[in-house]
């Protein structure tokens, strides 16, 4: 590491060093770039299907992306939001309404309806972080501000949702205020948003090593325009299914089959285990979805063969629509 920017933020020293090809940038593009995030607050409607499982009320971070008060943020925040509000650097309320929402990458857009007092942040190329890599994650002040950390790997990510990323970032130490917040690299520009905590940021190592998951910024550029203009992407639309599934001692296992989804519909049961879709055996998340949503749209039917009371079976899925599942905000 041979390039060092230092900068002083509410008392705080900050230290970025930065590969030697890197161009890192000057303490005001760095306060410009932590200036960009916003604190985000949500209310939700109790009877909106995300409701009992991410609550009515949410707050956590977004990112002023663009001049006109487009703010990017994790999506989790804002599904099913009724009322969504920001708060620049002096903390006023400023309305904002549901833009977009991406299931495939998590992302989630809204835009002020009134003027922020923060500048947008550009965005880089998170193709190009690597381990090692030193960045800031970035929460508004209340939620733990700017905080040095380092990128521990890149790996591929599958959540218990029905949910896969390639090359999501991990990064340690653990940031308090992790959703939604900024992944800043050493030249200011924006790299990735706060998905998840996690309690082993670096899977390879025995020592406790809790850090968070980003969603790589690169994820948004091929949607963008489509999230714009149509609230969503336009690629073809994924088999959804509506079950949470966990690896327990080797085996993919049902932890929760969500009401009226496509697999309550069927008759899959919580307990259940998976052991193949098809002719595909399956044993972790990563090859469930692989096989999942090989060469399938919303709308596919699927088998799923089972273990259930100690017995084989099998479960025929037609398979549904996430966004039709999902109680439609009204601000859109």
């Amino acid at each position: 590491m041979a390039v060092r920017g230092l900068m002083y933020l509410m008392g705080v020293a900050i230290v970025l060093a930065a590969p030697a090809r890197a161009q890192n940038a000057t303490p005001e593009q760095l306060r410009t770039a932590i200036s960009s995030v916003v604190r985000l607050t949500a209310e939700v409607p109790p009877d909106a299907r995300s409701a009992q499982s991410l609550g009515v009320k949410r707050e956590g971070n977004g990112v002023v992306i663009d001049g006109k008060g487009l703010v990017l943020t994790i999506g989790y925040l804002i599904v099913d939001a009724m009322a969504v509000t920001l708060y620049s650097a002096k903390d006023k309320p400023v309305p904002a309404q549901t833009v977009a929402y991406d299931y495939e990458s998590g992302f989630g857009l809204v835009r002020a309806l009134t003027p922020l007092n923060a500048k947008p942040i550009a965005f880089g190329r998170s193709e190009g972080l690597k381990a090692k890599d030193p960045v800031l994650a970035v929460a508004h002040a209340g939620a733990g501000g700017p905080q040095p950390a380092l990128v521990v790997t890149r790996r591929p990510f599958a959540g218990a949702w029905e949910y896969m990323i390639d090359q999501a970032i991990f990064t340690t130490p653990h940031h308090p205020g992790w959703s939604g917040a900024a992944l800043i690299g050493p030249d200011g520009k924006l790299y990735g948003v706060g998905s998840l905590q996690v309690g082993q940021a670096d899977a390879t190592v025995a020592e406790p090593n809790p850090g968070n998951m980003f969603v790589p910024i690169d994820l948004l550029r091929p949607i963008f325009a489509d999230l714009l203009a149509e609230g969503r992407s336009g690629a073809p639309e994924k088999p959804w299914l509506g079950v949470y599934t966990t690896k327990l001692d080797g085996r993919l296992v049902v932890t929760q089959v969500l009401p009226r989804g496509p697999a309550e519909q069927a008759g899959l049961r919580r307990g259940d285990i998976i052991t193949a879709l098809g002719d595909k055996p399956v044993r972790t998340m990563i090859d469930f979805y692989d096989a999942l949503w090989a060469g399938r749209t919303a709308g596919a039917e699927v088998e799923l063969r089972i273990r259930r009371d100690g017995g084989p079976a099998s479960v025929k899925i037609k398979s549904g629509s996430r966004y039709a599942y999902l109680k439609p905000p009204k601000s859109y």
